[in-house]
């Protein structure tokens, strides 16, 4: 496991499109099936211990978040040939077993996590209702074997951001396992 950091990506840059296959409905999504309507890119993948520690608290968020029109796209970028925990049929079966209310789509040429800039599991990215980045950083600062996740710091930002708000100015990087780039 390598342990990295999220990068920099200037609020307010665009969401890029994408069309991806949702493992568990196998329709396609698209980032323009959610015009008009903020949205949640979270890059995650099966086996990450950081993403395991969240999982939980990160569904019942994404159903709060629906709620309030806050749209869910889950996203695995990793090398599933390398990775098989990370295949798309492991990929549908957590996402039934967690109960997922949102597509979890895989991203087999890792296109999407590359014009995301993504490096980590968990990645996430908050955009406004016109796609415009929001809030890049972590879910909470609980870490595998370190507290209870909460969510805290993205649940601040989504309420920021139907509060009219300004994003938070002192995000921290999300932090977790790299994505699994193919070779």
């Amino acid at each position: 496991m390598v342990t990295t950091e999220s990068t920099i990506v200037a609020i307010g840059s665009q969401a890029p499109a994408f069309t991806l296959p949702d493992t568990v409905s196998t329709e396609t999504v698209t980032l323009s099936q959610f015009a008009s309507q903020p949205v949640l890119i979270a890059f995650i993948c099966n086996h990450c211990p950081y993403v395991v520690h969240i999982l939980d608290e990160f569904v019942k968020s994404a159903h709060e978040f629906a709620a309030n029109n806050v749209a869910t796209v889950a996203i695995s970028a990793n090398d599933a040939d390398n990775y098989p925990a990370d295949s798309p049929e492991k990929m549908s079966a957590i996402a039934r077993q967690k109960g997922f209310s949102f597509p979890y789509c895989y991203d087999e040429s890792q296109s999407v996590a590359r014009a995301y800039d993504a490096v980590c599991t968990p990645d996430l990215f908050l955009f406004d209702a016109n796609h415009k980045l929001f809030y890049r950083g972590q879910f909470d600062e609980s870490r595998p074997g370190q507290g209870k996740s909460d969510g805290r710091d993205l649940k601040n930002a989504v309420s920021a951001l139907l509060a009219n708000e300004q994003p938070p100015s002192n995000a921290k990087p999300s932090v977790g396992c790299s994505i699994k780039w193919k070779r």
